[in-house]
C-alpha cells in the first residue's frame, strides 16, 4: 500500500479553484442570495420551529447583506434572475417589519439604505 504523497493535499485547494472557475458568476450570485434568504427567513422566526431561532438583530444582518448583493448585482445576473431575488428581499423586509416590536422608520431598515423605503 503506498503512503499518500505530500502533494495531494496541496492538490486539493487547486481541484476546488478548478471546480469553481467552471461556475457561472450568475450561478455563484444566486446561490449565495439564497443562502442570505434562507439563514434570514429562519432568524426571522420563519422556520418550522420559528420562534426558537429568532434574533431580529441577525436577521437585520443577513437582509442588509442580501440587499447589497441584489442591487450590486442586478444588473449583472438580468432581470429574469434578480426579480425573483428582489420580491424575495421585499417579502423578508416587510416581515423584519411586521416582527420588530418597534418598526423602524421608513427607509432606515435593513436594507432600505440600498433599497429606498419598503412599503406593504
Amino acid at each position: 500500500m503506498s503512503e499518500p504523497s505530500l502533494s495531494e493535499p496541496a492538490a486539493a485547494p487547486a481541484a476546488a479553484a478548478r471546480d469553481i472557475a467552471d461556475v457561472p458568476a450568475v450561478e455563484v450570485i444566486t446561490t449565495v442570495a439564497v443562502h442570505l434568504m434562507s439563514a434570514a427567513a429562519v432568524n426571522l422566526g420563519l422556520a418550522e420551529d420559528g420562534e426558537r431561532h429568532k434574533d431580529l438583530d441577525e436577521a437585520r444582518k443577513l437582509i442588509t447583506a442580501l440587499a447589497g448583493l441584489v442591487t450590486a448585482g442586478a444588473t449583472e445576473i438580468s432581470s429574469f434572475h434578480a426579480g425573483p431575488l428582489r420580491d424575495g428581499l421585499k417579502s423578508l423586509q416587510l416581515a423584519f417589519r411586521e416582527a420588530s416590536a418597534v418598526p423602524d422608520e421608513p427607509g432606515q431598515g435593513p436594507g432600505e439604505k440600498f433599497t429606498g423605503p419598503v412599503t406593504g
